[in-house]
């Protein structure tokens, strides 16, 4: 995922599913010590719905 995206991805996360930045930023430090997809780590931390995960692979694949 380039920069833009990622930078997007962020964006949409905090304005349209209202996941806030310290969860966001939870998601990043897990990501440094068991990389992984964004979106897969925000769901198995419990920090977004099965629903919101879902709508986030419906916007990768049309970002």
């Amino acid at each position: 995922m380039g920069s833009s995206t990622y930078s997007r991805l962020i964006h949409f996360l905090q304005e349209e599913l209202a996941v806030s930045a310290s969860s966001i930023s939870i998601a990043l430090r897990h990501i440094e010590q068991d990389p992984g997809p964004l979106p897969m780590i925000l769901w198995q931390y419990g920090l977004v719905t099965l629903e919101q995960l879902d709508r986030i692979y419906d916007w990768l694949e049309n970002a």
